[in-house]
């Protein structure tokens, strides 16, 4: 099983690749993928564990070579020292040699044609010799030296365009080598430089990006605006593909969206479900817990809890997406009813009455769930807050504060 919690049906099929083949001709110009951010995917998994590997199925050996392969190719050379300490892998001297040599003679080139640009031609050729050189830099994995250009060619670039291009570049490098700091400086320039007049383009850009870093720290609900507002003009190709992002879209806004929003948007939205077809995990996922059919949500649930643990950047969200997500699932049922049997809740999530006791139970008293268990009659009943009483203590505390700012008002007008 995918979790010894887990009371998965026999013979469950976990599907379980996350990403997936672009829509044919949907593709179109965005920026460069550099970095490759599938390269810091690959350097995740091989930091699982052999025994979740095999759980989800990933091929660790193949993995590697396809890594070094990469690797090679590339001629990255920071990259490959990087990575065979941290794969424990001797390093084949004369192969690490090639690529230095390699970016050394590509680095004289663009460093040339810096120079030749700014002998003897305009800004705008300057500016582009410059940025070839950030994107080989960032290629070959030298950060540092990469971050070094990028703000060289920050300063001598007066376009708001291609100062976001930039930046995007940065929170890209901050991505890959997981600098929250990085991500989020260049986040915030972004936004200052998108009042200042950015495209349509790049707005709906900077909307990916936020999304994205927002879900990886974890904020699912800042995550599924940014989202949900860009599923129609998506082109953030650099940094997944579009069945990527529709994941990302539907695993944010079912855990953040209320059950109107999450219809309107999400059952009812038109761009989702041009895709659901092709995504049959997902569309179980959203189906199964708006229509109640909760022993199937538990199913689409453990498996969406196999991708999370294979993403690098779900994967530390794992426990908390997962515990939210049933108590999701136990409250929409709970709300249907004043009361109901332990064994007909068992029943409807397909689970043991051992496992509904040991989980309502654990929610109920951490303050998740209103209801009480009654152990001897074998009954849940729930405990709806009663909404007037709840207003009226509203505005008794707001009243209690009002006076409060009043009396310190006063004192100080009387003085």
């Amino acid at each position: 099983g995918i979790n010894a919690e887990w009371p998965l049906r026999p013979g469950t099929n976990l599907n379980l690749s996350l990403t997936m083949p672009t829509l044919e001709g949907l593709e179109e110009a965005g920026l460069e993928k550099i970095p490759d951010l599938s390269i810091a995917q690959m350097r995740f998994e091989l930091t699982l564990s052999a025994g979740t590997a095999r759980e989800l199925k990933i091929d660790q050996a193949e993995v590697k070579r396809q890594l070094l392969d990469k690797i090679k190719a590339g001629f990255m050379a920071q990259l490959y020292q990087e990575v065979s300490t941290e794969l424990k892998l001797p390093v084949n001297n004369s192969v690490l040699e090639e690529m230095e040599a390699k970016n050394k003679e590509e680095l004289e080139k663009l460093t040339e044609a810096i120079a030749n640009a700014e002998k003897n031609e305009g800004e705008s050729e300057v500016r582009e010799a410059m940025v070839k050189k950030c994107e080989y830099l960032t290629s070959i994995g030298s950060k540092e030296e990469a971050i070094r250009m990028l703000k060289e060619t920050l300063e001598k670039t007066n376009t708001t365009g291609h100062k976001l291009d930039l930046h995007f570049h940065l929170i890209r490098l901050g991505l890959f080598s997981n600098d929250n700091k990085m991500i989020t400086v260049n986040l915030d320039k972004a936004k200052e430089l998108i009042e200042l007049g950015g495209d349509w383009d790049r707005r709906n850009r900077l909307k990916v990006y936020s999304g994205l870093y927002a879900m990886s720290v974890r904020n699912f609900k800042e995550a599924a605006s940014n989202f949900l507002d860009t599923v129609s003009t998506f082109t953030s190709y650099e940094l997944m593909d579009y069945h990527t992002f529709i994941k990302y879209t539907i695993i944010s806004a079912m855990l953040s969206l209320d059950r109107k929003d999450l219809t309107k948007k999400v059952v009812e939205g038109a761009d989702i479900n041009e895709v659901l077809h092709e995504l049959p995990l997902f569309k179980s996922y959203i189906t199964s817990l708006y229509s109640a059919q909760y022993a199937e949500f538990f199913v689409a649930l453990s498996e969406v809890e196999s991708i999370f643990k294979g993403d690098r950047l779900l994967a530390a969200h794992t426990h908390f997406y997962i515990r939210e997500m049933r108590v999701r699932a136990y409250a929409q049922l709970l709300e249907s009813y004043s009361s109901l049997t332990v064994s007909y809740m068992a029943n409807s999530f397909g689970v043991s009455e051992r496992f509904i006791d040991r989980e309502l139970s654990r929610f109920i008293s951490a303050g998740a769930l209103n209801a009480k268990i009654d152990k001897v009659g074998g009954i849940i009943q729930t405990n709806r807050p009663d909404k007037k009483n709840w207003q009226y203590q509203a505005v008794i505390k707001q009243g209690d504060l009002l006076l409060n700012r009043i009396q310190k008002l006063s004192r100080v007008i009387t003085i």
